[in-house]
Order: structure tokens, then sequence, then C-alpha cells
């Protein structure tokens, strides 16, 4: 069985056809990147996924369970998943709340809660903003403790949009070492949607370029960069097409 299929997927809004994917496997423990030109449908793909937008046609089945325009996700399926997105929310509390806050909606205990907000907060470099209100974090801190909110619920699937968004080049570098070691020492599978050619070199297993809703082409990141088969997917990563 698929870790995570799309199949025949179909959305719209207002009469504009947003995505039409024929077929969409995700390997397990891997990392996709997903590319492509802005409103190509990839945050509307990841939407889908993740079960907060239903397609109008076609389903995603993942870990078995299907979501589409008339089923979704059971909630113990819901919370395997985590999203992290591109403009970071941070409630008005503390960093530590704002992390624990998955782990409370799930009734974990205080002292559970604790020790895995320590945890989660010790894997990205927080443990001494714990207390700081966490609206008045930098942009890089600030994508930091999304990262640590999705990591300290331990899901199977993160999904990313645009997670280095407007960082500097040091937070860059910094987020993209925290995903390779999500990945890496957990296993956990990362889709990621970014417009970064490079960070998707140097981060996804798999990548999937995606042009006005339709998937173009779709392999290895290295056989999609080095040796594309699609003309499309050539003049994308040559710089020809303007985006």
């Amino acid at each position: 069985m698929s870790f995570l299929s799309v199949q025949n997927l179909k959305k719209s809004y207002a009469g504009v056809d947003v995505l039409d994917i024929e077929e969409l496997e995700i390997e397990k423990s891997r990392i996709t990147a997903i590319i492509g030109t802005n409103g190509a449908g990839k945050s509307t793909l990841l939407y889908i996924i993740d079960g907060l937008v239903r397609p109008d046609a076609g389903k995603v089945i993942y870990n078995g369970v299907e979501h589409s325009a008339s089923s979704t996700y059971d909630i113990e399926t819901a919370r395997t998943k985590a999203h992290v997105f591109q403009k970071p929310l941070m409630f008005n509390s503390s960093v530590f709340e704002n992390i624990a806050y998955g782990l409370q909606v799930r009734g974990l205990t205080k002292s559970e809660i604790s020790l895995k907000v320590l945890e989660a907060a010790e894997w990205t470099d927080l443990t001494s903003l714990l207390r700081r209100k966490a609206v008045t974090l930098s942009g890089g801190e600030a994508s930091r403790v999304s990262l640590a909110r999705a990591l300290v619920l331990k899901p199977n699937l993160i999904m990313m949009d645009e997670p280095t968004a407007n960082l500097d080049p040091r937070n860059v570098l910094m987020i993209e070492e925290l995903i390779a070691r999500i990945n890496n020492e957990f296993g956990i599978t990362i889709l990621l949607v970014t417009h970064n050619m490079f960070q998707a070199k140097r981060l996804a297993t798999s990548a999937v370029l995606l042009l006005d809703g339709k998937i173009i082409e779709q392999g290895s990141t290295q056989g999609l960069f080095e040796n594309p088969e699609k003309e499309e997917t050539k003049n994308f990563i040559s710089g020809k097409m303007v985006y």
C-alpha cells in the first residue's frame, strides 16, 4: 500500500481550474520537493493533501485513508500530519505555549507536555526563548517555532509551504539543516513546496514540477534537474520560464 497517493485530483475556484493531477505517489520517509511557478497550484495541493480543502473530484489516499469530495480523514489519521505554513502564525503567548498547543489539544499531561516541548526546543535551538512572547520573535526564530510545533507531535508527515521564504541566508541554512535532520533522524516524510531550486536540490530525494495545476515531470531530484525529459522542465530549471 502506498504511503501517500493522489489520484485523478481536480480543483477549481470561480470556474478557473487550479489542479488537474492524474497520479502522484509520495514515498515514505523521503523529502519530496514540489516546485513550479506562482499560481501553479502548489499550496492548494498541499492544503488538499492535509485535508484542509476538499477536491472537486478525485482523491488523496494517506496511510490507507481517503480524503475526497465525499469523505475525509478520521481524527486519528489527521493527527499523524503537521503543516508548516509560509507565514508563521504565532499565538499571543509564550514560545513554550506555542510549541505545546498541539499536545494540549491531544490531552497530554502537563509533565508529558513539558518533557516533549523541552526536547523539541533543544532540537530547534529555542531553549533560551521558551519564556519569550512568540509575537516578539524575529522571522528566523518564528520559523523555528513553527518547525518545533510540528516536530513535537512526531507526525508521520510534515507539509512545508515555503518554510524559508523571506529569511536571510543564515536562517535559511539553519532551517534547511533542521529539515534534513528531522527527516534523517526520525524518518518523517516531508513534502516541501519551494521556489528555491537550489534548496530542492540540496534537500529533496524526489521532485515534482507543477505548472498550471498539472504535473509536468516527476522523479528523482538529480534526474529532474540534470537530465529533464520535458521541454517545460528544461525551460523552468534554466530560468527561461519567467515566474
